[in-house]
C-alpha cells in the first residue's frame, strides 16, 4: 500500500512499488488525462507534474513518488490554478486553467492524443517563465526534458499560438 497526493487529494494505492505511475493514475485512480504513447518517455503523452516539474509517468515507478510530493494531472490543473490564485472553492469548480482555456479558444488539437503532454509542458513552462519568447517555447517542447513532445498531426504552430495565448490569460490573472 502506498500513499500519494494526486490533484490535491491524498490517495491510498494498492499496487506494487515498481508499477509505472501511469498505470496507477489511469487504472487505479481513473484519471485518463495521461496517455500511454510509447512507454519509453520519448513522446510526452503520459506527462504529469510532480512538484511543478514535468515527469513522464510511463517510466516513473509508484515508489519514486514521495508521500510529500504533489502529483498533478491534466484533471488537476484547474484546482492548481485556483490554489495559486486564491480563487474561492465554488468558483474554482467552474474555472479552467489558463492553458486549458487557451487550448480551447485556439482550437489547438487535431486528434488530441498528444495534448495532455503538450498542456502539461506548457503549464510547466509558463509557471517558470510567464513571458517566454518563441525560441523559449520551442526549446521547452523540443530540447528540455527527456525528449521532445511529439505531435503526430503536426499542430506545433497551433500549440505555440496557444502557449502565447495562455501567457496573456495568465498575465491578466
Amino acid at each position: 500500500m502506498a500513499t500519494i497526493t494526486v490533484n490535491g487529494i491524498r490517495r491510498e494505492v494498492n499496487a506494487p512499488g515498481d508499477t509505472p505511475l501511469l498505470y496507477v493514475l489511469r487504472n487505479d485512480l481513473e484519471l485518463t488525462g495521461p496517455q500511454f504513447g510509447c512507454g519509453l518517455a520519448q513522446c510526452g503523452a503520459c506527462s504529469i507534474l510532480i512538484d511543478g516539474k514535468e515527469v513522464r509517468s510511463c517510466i516513473t515507478a509508484l515508489s519514486d513518488v514521495g508521500e510529500n510530493q504533489e502529483v498533478t494531472t491534466l484533471e488537476g490543473l484547474p484546482a492548481r490554478w485556483a490554489k495559486q490564485k486564491g480563487i474561492p472553492a465554488e468558483e474554482a469548480k467552474t474555472t479552467l486553467h489558463p492553458v486549458q482555456q487557451a487550448w480551447i479558444e485556439e482550437q489547438t488539437p487535431q486528434c488530441g492524443f498528444c495534448q495532455n503532454g503538450m498542456i502539461i509542458k506548457a503549464t510547466e513552462l509558463l509557471e517558470s517563465n510567464p513571458h517566454p519568447t518563441l525560441l523559449q517555447i520551442k526549446a521547452a517542447f523540443t530540447t528540455s526534458g527527456l525528449s521532445p513532445n511529439l505531435c503526430r498531426c503536426g499542430t506545433y504552430g497551433a500549440i505555440i499560438d496557444a502557449v502565447n495565448h495562455a501567457a496573456q490569460i495568465m498575465a491578466r490573472g
